[in-house]
């Protein structure tokens, strides 16, 4: 190959010495260092101009210096061609392995934390699912704000998607917290409620207690009574409103109620008739009349004192001239049990005293019921002592309890004032309750109010700032109904579903389509009355869970064949022959396609796996596209020299020269080359092939001439002619001798006579309309003119030709010969 080389530069130096060129004393080459410095300057510039990715890995493997090659490599972002960087970088430049190697690892880390968070994000959004369709309400709320600040850390990571659902989840944790708090709510003021309730017979039934051991020598307070009996109807009245007060208690709290209100009815009417009285007791038995008994018996059914209780000695000297007896006296107990009560109600009283001169009413109110608790339980005769002092101590209490009132009373008047207000206040209903409702627990806590007029204007401030609710409240409670009957149909269609459905042939997907269109519908018929929700709600989920429970068969035997599917895919990661195992890939993605409906999360996890196991497979065959690449570059590269070297040999060579360099392009392998390289090899060797053609055709041309001129002579015997020339000829067709002639002087760009330039002008138009150049190669001429070579000769015998067109043809032949 060498030798065939040199020869072939031999060859072509006196030619270009034989060249009327002027002389050149010494080529100007541009030195390599220049070079290399203007290749460095393009390179940096391109990595000033922001590269794409591609360029960016090209010049992080073939940059002239580590500093623009590691540069370069810092660029990079595409994981795809930071793997292919550092394969090609491994062993030749550490600086850009190793920045290739972070690179990726800092991917890999931000991919597995993106992975982390997500699988946090699925996890909190099914934490509110499942927390809003919980049926344990232990610690609700602090289960709902713990999974709330969860999400705040992580929510600018979510997709607008997944902040949809989890806030739609968490409404309804808040809506079903505020029907728990508002449960709460009510049944806490059902108990305050119920409390005061109690707690006002107690006080009814301890005051009528006390009355009946009233000492008969004075009669009991009628203001204090009359304030007492103002307070617990007041007290009463609050504490039956909006709530359901049982039968007994309230005919309890009625007879004791009647039994107080007669009992001061009595001693108002004889503080009336105080007087009459005096003067009936004046009357001497003897002489009292007819007409002064009468008098007694009007005064005494007029007062009309209770029965079962003591009457006071100035209703004795009536009854006694009305001939009533004295109410009888009460039976000792035993004297035991006796002087423990006196023994318990000093200590009582002690402890009452000095949680009033502490001023802590609420002990002191509670040691008081203790003291008349036991006070009850003690005769006349060991209770009579007691009883100054128990007054004195009730009384302190009045006054403390009073001075509480005085303290609360500009409260109280402000909460009127406030109500008032807010009853000329245009606001929206809801909020308008709420403020109401806030108030009027405001005047709850203050004890309520012993001034009836001023209870009576906070009532009807009360009232009219809660007239305007009604009717929205009404419209609401028509809503709520509508609403609840829309969650009862979906019941009843969800039931009738689940009771109908073929599950051996359902479409899942539909079913999940269901599902989600149920909860949705289900939310959207909102508001409702909690209490009435409650059996619905538990029929809606029992319902889901019905229907659910087949789809989360179907989903885990979906996922059953997706992880086989994962186990298949990565054991074709080391299959060979690597086509088999990319076409087993691809239909495992058919199949992965195929299967139906999955949970979400273990959906995401499997294919993951999936996506992996098939990345590893196919970046075998990009390993393998690059390794043949580079395969074909070196075999560009070599042919490319050979191909520059022979590009010069043509059929003006010597036989020796062409064929040396046909077998140059024979020994190369077009099947290792590119396609374009493989295009140029194939090219030159037909256009060598054509050279040796012609170089062959060229010495067979003074054969050729002999022929023409034989034919001059009528003498040109057919036996001598070549093989191949009668197909020539009729291939080329009828041509007349001026006509072959003419066409051979084209040929070899010889001139013709001028009688001659009208036919050939005429054959170079039909040349033209026929697609053939105006200018031929020389390869191409030699075997087109032997055609009409083979025109001339094989004529019809005895035909002999103008020796003066045989001579143009010859010379035409020669001028071809020596081109």
């Amino acid at each position: 190959m060498a030798a065939f080389f040199q020869k072939l530069f031999k060859s072509r130096k006196p030619a270009a010495t034989t060249r009327n060129t002027p002389a050149r004393t010494q080529p100007t080459a541009v030195p390599v260092e220049d070079k290399r410095a203007e290749l460095r300057a393009e390179q940096l510039h391109a990595l000033q101009s922001s590269p794409t990715q591609d360029a960016a890995a090209g010049l992080a493997i073939e940059g002239l210096t580590a500093d623009i090659r590691f540069r370069a490599a810092g660029l990079l972002q595409n994981t795809e061609l930071l793997q292919r960087v550092q394969k090609q970088a491994k062993g030749r430049d550490k600086g850009v392995y190793q920045e290739v190697r972070h690179k990726l690892q800092a991917i890999r880390e931000e991919q597995s934390q993106q992975e982390a968070i997500s699988e946090t994000i699925t996890s909190l959004i099914g934490n509110a699912r499942d927390q809003a369709k919980s049926d344990d309400t232990k610690l609700y709320g602090a289960r709902l704000n713990a999974l709330l600040n969860q999400w705040a850390a992580i929510e600018t990571s979510a997709t607008p998607d997944q902040v949809s659902e989890f806030l739609e989840h968490t409404h309804l944790c808040r809506e079903r917290l505020a029907g728990l708090q508002a449960a709460q709510e009510a049944e806490k003021h059902q108990r305050e409620q119920h409390l005061q309730r109690e707690e006002t017979l107690e006080l009814m039934a301890r005051t009528l207690a006390e009355l009946k051991q009233q000492p008969t020598e004075t009669l009991a307070s009628l203001a204090s009574l009359d304030a007492l009996q103002k307070t617990q109807e007041n007290r009463w009245l609050e504490a039956t409103r909006d709530t359901q007060v049982g039968k007994q208690q309230q005919k309890t709290y009625e007879a004791a109620m009647m039994a107080l209100r007669n009992y001061i009815n009595a001693i108002r009417h004889i503080g009336q008739v105080k007087e009459s009285l005096l003067a009936i007791a004046a009357i001497d038995d003897q002489e009292a009349g007819p007409d002064d008994q009468k008098r007694a018996s009007d005064l005494l059914k007029d007062i009309n004192w209770p029965d079962g209780y003591p009457t006071p000695d100035l209703l004795a000297p009536a009854n006694k001239l009305a001939g009533k007896p004295k109410a009888p006296a009460q039976n000792s107990s035993n004297q035991k049990q006796q002087q423990a009560s006196v023994d318990n109600l000093k200590t009582a009283l002690d402890h009452l005293e000095k949680a009033l001169e502490a001023k802590q009413l609420k002990e002191s109110r509670q040691l008081l019921k203790t003291v008349q608790q036991h006070l009850k339980t003690l005769d006349h005769r060991h209770s009579k002592g007691f009883q100054a002092r128990v007054q004195l101590l009730t009384g302190q209490l009045r006054d403390l309890t009073d001075w509480q009132g005085f303290a609360t009373e500009p409260k109280q008047i402000a909460l009127c004032e406030q109500m008032e207000y807010l009853a000329d206040q245009p606001m929206e209903p809801e909020a308008k309750s709420e403020r109401i409702k806030e108030l009027q627990k405001e005047w709850r806590e203050l004890g309520g109010s012993s001034d009836r007029l001023l209870w009576s204007r906070f009532k009807q401030a009360s009232d009219t700032a809660y007239e305007p609710c009604k009717t929205y409240f009404q419209a609401k409670s028509g809503l709520k109904q509508a609403n609840l009957e829309k969650r009862k149909t979906i019941c009843t269609e969800l039931a009738h579903f689940v009771s109908e459905a073929d599950w051996s042939s359902i479409d899942w997907k539909a079913v999940e389509r269901i599902l989600q269109t149920a909860r949705q519908e289900w939310k959207a018929a909102w508001p409702v009355e909690f209490r009435d929700n409650r059996q619905v709600q538990k029929q809606f989920d029992e319902v889901l869970k019905k229907l659910e429970a087949p789809v989360a068969q179907e989903r885990e035997k979906n996922e059953a064949l997706k992880k086989a599917i994962v186990e298949q895919a990565q054991a074709l990661i080391a299959h060979e022959p690597l086509h088999e195992a990319m076409n087993k890939a691809k239909a495992l993605q058919a199949d992965w396609k195929a299967v139906g409906i999955t949970r979400h999360r273990e959906d995401r996890k499997l294919w993951q796996a999936f996506r992996k196991a098939c990345d590893e497979i196919f970046a075998r065959r990009d390993a393998e596209r690059t390794e043949q690449q580079q395969v074909a570059k070196e075999a560009d590269t070599a042919a490319a020299t050979v191909l520059q070297q022979v590009a010069s040999v043509d059929s003006s060579h010597d036989e020796q020269t062409l064929n040396e360099a046909t077998t140059a392009l024979q020994s190369l392998d077009p099947s290792r080359t590119s396609a374009t390289v493989r295009e140029q090899i194939q090219k030159e060797r037909q256009r060598l092939n054509q050279s040796v053609t012609a170089q062959k055709l060229k010495a067979g041309i003074a054969e050729w001439q002999a022929l023409v001129l034989a034919r001059t002579e009528s003498s040109a015997p057919t036996k001598a002619l070549p093989l191949q020339w009668p197909a020539l000829a009729e291939k080329v067709g009828e041509l007349s001798d001026q006509e072959i002639v003419i066409r051979a002087e084209i040929l070899a760009e010889m001139p013709s006579p001028e009688e001659d330039q009208a036919k050939r002008m005429e054959i170079q138009v039909q040349r033209l309309t026929a697609g053939m150049g105006s200018t031929e190669k020389a390869d191409n001429a030699l075997q087109n003119v032997e055609s009409l070579v083979a025109n001339w000769c094989t004529k019809t015998a005895g035909k002999s030709a103008d020796p003066s067109l045989a001579s143009r043809l010859n010379k035409a032949l020669a001028s071809l010969a020596t081109n």
